[in-house]
């Protein structure tokens, strides 16, 4: 099996020893992508706007990869304060499409950059 690994512009780039994504046959697997707006590095302040952005990240490297968001089948989500999972869960709704995928959420005690949120996921290429 070929593994290959997934680099964008259009994410964040990866600050440590780790790829953006990686391919190993037909899945791919992205890392946990904070809410950092790869054009100019700033992040959202309020967590509705961290969700989207942190989500787009995570798409755009599936793009990179050649897979669209309909073919992301697990989804985990990072949240700093569990009580904004109302707040999150609204902003994935409005960004995936049903069939949804499988999805977890863990409280994490903190995150790279303060962030309020951080989101990583599978997908199947075709």
């Amino acid at each position: 099996m070929e593994i290959k690994a997934i680099k964008t512009e259009e994410a964040p780039m990866a600050v440590g020893p780790y790829s953006q994504g990686i391919a190993a046959g037909n899945l791919v697997f992205t890392a946990g992508e904070i809410p950092v707006n790869p054009a100019d590095g700033s992040v959202p302040e309020d967590i509705e706007d961290q969700a989207r952005q942190a989500i787009e990240n995570v798409f755009a490297v599936f793009r990179a990869a050649g897979v669209s968001k309909n073919r992301i089948v697990s989804v985990t989500v990072y949240l700093k304060n569990i009580d904004d999972f109302p707040k999150v869960n609204r902003v994935y709704a409005e960004l995936f499409e049903e069939p949804f995928p499988a999805r977890s959420c863990i409280a994490a005690a903190a995150l790279p950059k303060d962030v309020g949120i951080m989101v990583s996921a599978i997908g199947v290429k075709y």
